[in-house]
């Protein structure tokens, strides 16, 4: 999801203009606060969907969601596996506002954590069992490698980087493999594609 301070809102005034929407994602039902102009603010979006629906998710752990928009992926893995601590990102501060309002909506507060700032800022010093993301494209492919190329250094021996893509797949896989030395194509459908690369020791 977008991570840009100007992708989400196209006014950081329509604090008013709340609305809800809900959907049934792997197995469990879920509802969120949106507001005009923030990414994806009439449903879930499709790539987002696509990668839960394929994760592989930790049977316990940390976990993490970068680009958090407004609390899809890391609600989801919550309520999926109450096990799991969740971390959730944004530079948004509209749309943590807007997670935060969610995770409480949703009943997964006691195991979710909403931060706002720049990707793994901060996340520094913790080491997570798998990092998931939606990139920002609308942010510039620096942004989405970024997400990739930093990856490595949160994320434990055995962990996994899981992305979804539609534009800027090839060089996503690309820098996927030069990264981890691996990657692979979980899923392809409605013109997305979901990666995953593991930590190998």
């Amino acid at each position: 999801m977008k991570l840009g301070r100007s992708h989400y809102y196209t006014s950081a005034r329509r604090r008013s203009l709340y609305s809800l929407i809900s959907d049934f994602i792997r197995g469990v039902t879920v509802e969120f606060e949106v507001a005009a102009g923030v990414f994806s603010c009439d449903e879930v979006d499709k790539g987002t969907k696509l990668l839960l629906e394929y994760a592989e998710i930790p049977e316990e752990g940390v976990v993490l969601d970068v680009g958090c928009g407004y609390g899809v992926i890391g609600i989801v893995l919550a309520k999926v596996n109450p096990k799991l601590r969740v971390y959730m990102v944004d530079i948004n501060r509209e749309a943590v506002k807007l997670a935060k309002r969610n995770i409480k909506r949703n009943g997964v507060e006691d195991r979710v954590v909403v931060l706002y700032g720049d990707l793994y800022e901060p996340v520094k010093g913790i080491l997570f069992d798998a990092i998931y993301s939606n990139p920002p494209l609308a942010a510039g492919m620096d942004v989405v490698k970024r997400i990739i190329i930093e990856a490595p250094q949160h994320l434990k021996e055995g962990g996994t980087l899981q992305v979804v893509v539609r534009k800027g797949a090839e060089t996503v896989r690309k820098t996927m493999e030069q990264t981890f030395g691996n990657v692979k194509q979980l899923v392809s459908k409605w013109g997305y594609k979901v990666f995953l690369s593991r930590k190998l020791g």
